[in-house]
């Protein structure tokens, strides 16, 4: 199938101003600038835009179920402060129609979890946002650890009249499981090298964090105050793990310090209200600042604090506060992709990634501006 005579914004340093672009079921197969010799179905573009699908690294969609109240809350289990274990696939239901706008609004890949009640909440996934069962529509599970520090492990459990109440005990209870984990990998080790030795009792929450340990998941850290984030990367440093900071509110007053350590950013809601202390600080200037600064940066909607389909909004209103548009495009596309570490099938538009695209007639981040064609897995979905 063939789309020909678009304007392909291909996130990956190129823009074709009059180009087409082949796909073969499931899969990008050949892009470049027109004219082509077509063989197969030609869907001529007549200079509309194509972009990647944009991509929402920090949701809690399917989760929080939309217009339900317990019987669809699913997100945080908070009967235990260290719940590495539990999985996202789990929870997620693939009805929900915030899925369904998300679509709507070119969205075509989101990371949903768990919140952010616990200090190590459970693992996340990437998902595409078009199907009826979750095991189809997986990019990546688990694709991090959430892990969360500030003020709302402290709220959750200072209710409780149960640790932890303050931010040293929520620093704390991660680092004991981290180090609980990594005996545990030593005992299995030993135990695989002689066998005279009996492998450990099966411990589900050690299980879980090995593949943190090893480097293969990323953590992802809700933090943001800058003492939270500055927390998230003395424990990153302790035991050399991969990870993120999601939120980030006070990133931008701290950017050259991130910049300095080479720390990614997931940073939002930027279209919400300062709704409690850590969020004093919350401003639609921070991606900008931090892109500025030379730290990677993308834009989130943390739904259902903002509703998902106002991704490309919430981009908008980084460029009104000064962010470059093409960063800000970057920070929906490419860059959470790079982030995540998903990017070897999403994010850009390139040769062997998957056919998730976009097609607008006007600029994706004007208010008014819908995607004619939301493409999914090589799939029409809109």
């Amino acid at each position: 199938m063939f789309f020909t005579n678009a304007v392909i914004h291909t996130m990956a340093g190129v823009t074709l101003k009059n180009g087409y672009m082949r796909i073969e079921g499931t899969k990008i197969m050949e892009i470049g600038a027109m004219p082509v010799e077509a063989d197969g179905e030609v869907v001529d573009l007549q200079g509309a835009h194509v972009y990647p699908g944009f991509i929402d690294a920090h949701t809690h969609i399917g989760m929080w179920e939309d217009g339900l109240c317990f019987e669809g809350d699913d997100g945080n289990e908070e009967t235990d402060p260290v719940q590495p274990h539990l999985r996202a696939i789990d929870a997620v239901n693939p009805m929900d129609r915030c899925f369904s706008e998300a679509v709507d609004a070119g969205i075509t890949t989101v990371l949903t979890g768990p919140g952010s009640a616990n200090p190590i909440g459970g693992q996340f996934a990437a998902l595409k946002t078009f199907g009826k069962r979750v095991d189809k529509m997986i990019v990546r599970a688990p694709v991090a650890m959430k892990m969360a520090l500030g003020e709302n492990p402290k709220n959750v459990y200072h209710d409780k009249n149960q640790a932890p109440s303050t931010r040293m005990a929520t620093a704390a209870l991660i680092r004991d499981q981290l180090m609980k984990a990594k005996r545990y990998e030593e005992a299995v080790v030993r135990a695989e090298e002689d066998s005279e030795i009996d492998p450990p009792e099966y411990d589900g929450k050690c299980e879980a964090l090995l593949p943190v340990l090893r480097g293969e998941v990323k953590v992802h850290f809700h933090a943001h105050r800058a003492d939270d984030i500055f927390t998230a990367m003395r424990i990153a440093a302790e035991f050399q793990l991969d990870y993120v900071i999601v939120h980030g509110t006070e990133g931008g007053l701290v950017a050259d310090e991130l910049a300095e350590e080479h720390v990614r950013v997931l940073s939002g809601p930027l279209l919400c209200d300062r709704s409690k202390p850590e969020l004093r600080n919350l401003t639609p200037a921070t991606p900008g600042s931090l892109t500025r600064a030379g730290v990677p940066t993308a834009i989130i909607t943390d739904h259902p604090v903002v509703p998902i389909q106002y991704l490309p909004l919430c981009a908008a209103l980084a460029v009104r506060e000064g962010m470059d548009e093409e960063e800000a495009l970057a920070a929906i596309t490419c860059n959470p992709a790079k982030i995540c570490g998903i990017d070897d099938r999403v994010g850009s538009l390139e040769m062997g990634k998957d056919a998730d695209f976009v097609v607008f007639r006007a600029n994706p981040l004007s208010l008014s501006a819908k995607p004619e064609m939301v493409y999914i897995s090589g799939k029409r979905v809109r």
